[in-house]
């Protein structure tokens, strides 16, 4: 294949599928997660109906705890929502509640240091996991042993993974070297502030560089519009900068961020390791904040978006990195969260191994036994996850399953076979519902908002209506919002759609959860009525 031709096809194919979905004229209100099927006409959870039908009534404030990257909890949209330990003394330098960790305000950063400094890039697990394993097993003799098969499972999956991140990164670093050098010299040439795509197919020179520019410029136009060359720019930035971090960090076998926090990876009962600087200064914290804002964005201050919950306080608990996160800051967070009175906690992370599973499955165990719903993101991968595990997952070593935790897939905003995220993970015995998870408008850092796709932002989207449930129906269990939540999820009879992970596979809706639907708070506060008159 010619090298350019190659390039040109590629970026095309990264480009459009964002460039449609963002110039679409179906494309719905920012607000569209909180809409309602019948009355705006999109797959929303129809949030304000729900208020409607519960005018009147009390509510009492619900804690959910954020697993995630960071929060900005100073954001205008998020400030007055964000949980206070008022048992602890601010600044002091003491552990006034005794609960061992030291001016815990917010919450606790599990990835950051006793200096101040916080981990932001890391590994992977498939990384730590093969450098963990490399001197054991490399080069050795074949052992007919469960460990040797999980070591070339691991090395196979790590060092396929790394080249193809060095792939991509020497991909896009000439995809943009070419556009950098073509772009302003086939301006220069025609004398011209734009390129137009009639401009530039219009060349015709003798020159063979200027002629190789403008056939590259020309295709590129050709795919992105004449006006599209700032997005294609700022998605070619974007992946450089993904790819660079996979190469750099995430596969580097030579990288360990662990000595900033300066514990014991191995030792999974330490507490108290990490600081109070839950919005993990000097990192990227746009992912916690963007959840954060979905499940309890102030719904009365006339700014930026309504979150779904309205009575609502946000835990903040850092343990997710700019990698894969550690089994034990996942388990010491639910922990954390489950002492310190989190009702909720959203999980929105995952990997693809968990070397100490054991641990976070007590976790879940400790959460379960406490009534704490614990709401968790399905995964982007579009894989079903029926046959291979996304962790943490509900599917606990001793062959239970934790019946606290719900499985979220995500949906877009149609009832066509493009309901289901062609992202989303799936699965008909993993997943248990479907919500809202397709261009999300939400918080960023700095008071900021952006619309971001992906399960990460479905997982939310279901940990809100909990809470809200939770907030007017306060002596519902775990086990009752999750069975209210799944049993009320809007139907599809017959919706067939396309498959997540293939090009035009049609499945029915259904048969990609246990639920078969999507979460709706409107149906689901209906529902906890019946439910607690049932019950008496």
């Amino acid at each position: 294949m010619n090298i350019r031709a190659g390039l040109i096809s590629a970026v095309g194919i990264f480009i459009i599928s964002t460039a449609l979905a963002q110039t679409s004229e179906d494309y719905p209100s920012k607000n569209w997660f909180n809409e309602d099927a019948q009355n705006q006409h999109v797959n929303g959870v129809s949030t304000t109906e729900a208020y409607e039908y519960l005018k009147g009534r009390e509510s009492k404030t619900v804690l959910v705890a954020v697993i995630d990257s960071g929060i900005d909890i100073d954001h205008e949209d998020l400030k007055d929502k964000i949980w206070i330990n008022t048992d602890e003394i601010p600044g002091n330098g003491i552990d006034d509640d005794k609960n061992g960790f030291i001016d815990d305000i917010h919450g606790w950063n599990f990835i950051g240091g006793k200096n101040g400094a916080n981990v932001g890039p890391d590994n992977l697990e498939v990384t730590r996991e093969y450098r963990r394993l490399k001197g054991q097993y490399e080069g050795k003799k074949a052992k007919k042993k469960k460990g040797y098969e999980y070591w070339l499972e691991i090395e196979k999956g790590y060092q396929e993974a790394f080249s193809k991140a060095n792939d991509q990164l020497e991909f896009y670093i000439n995809i943009k070297n070419a556009i950098d050098r073509y772009h302003p010299m086939i301006k220069a040439y025609l004398d011209v502030d734009e390129l137009t795509l009639e401009a530039v197919r219009s060349i015709e020179s003798p020159d063979s560089i200027v002629s190789v520019g403008a056939g590259f410029m020309g295709s590129i136009l050709y795919m992105v519009g004449d006006t599209g060359m700032g997005e294609l720019n700022a998605e070619l930035d974007e992946a450089v900068s993904h790819y660079d971090t996979q190469v750099q960090f995430q596969y580097n076998l030579d990288y360990d961020p662990r000595t900033i926090i300066g514990d014991n990876p191995e030792d999974l009962s330490e507490v108290g390791y990490g600081n109070n600087d839950v919005k993990g200064t000097g990192t990227d914290n746009l992912h916690g904040t963007h959840v954060a804002g979905i499940i309890g964005a102030s719904r009365d201050n006339s700014l930026g978006i309504d979150g779904i919950t309205y009575d609502v306080k946000i835990m903040a608990l850092r343990a997710v990195p700019d990698g894969d996160e550690h089994d034990k800051d996942v388990a010491n967070a639910i922990r954390y969260a489950v002492d310190n009175g989190a009702q909720v906690i959203n999980m929105s992370f995952g990997k693809g191994y968990s070397p100490h599973k054991d641990y976070v499955d007590k976790a879940v165990r400790y959460a379960e036994k406490h009534g704490v719903l614990l709401v968790h993101a399905a995964g982007n991968d579009g894989k079903n996850i029926d046959e291979k595990n996304f962790y943490p997952t509900k599917k606990l070593n001793n062959n239970k399953k934790a019946g606290n935790w719900i499985e979220v897939g995500a949906s877009a905003w149609g009832d066509d076979d493009q309901l289901a995220a062609s992202f989303s993970n799936y699965g008909q015995n993993s997943v248990d519902l479907f919500a809202p998870g397709v261009e999300i408008y939400s918080t960023a850092p700095g008071n900021e908002y952006k619309s971001l796709p992906g399960t990460s932002f479905a997982s939310p989207v279901t940990a809100g209506v909990a809470a809200l449930l939770l907030s007017y129906y306060p002596d519902l269990s775990a086990t009752d919002l999750k069975d209210i939540l799944m049993q009320s999820s809007r139907k599809f009879d017959g919706l067939m759609v396309v498959k997540p992970g293939s090009e035009d596979e049609k499945v029915d809706f259904s048969s990609l959860s246990v639920s078969g639907g999507i979460v709706n708070a409107f149906e689901a506060v209906k529902l906890a009525d019946t439910w607690k008159i049932s019950s008496k």
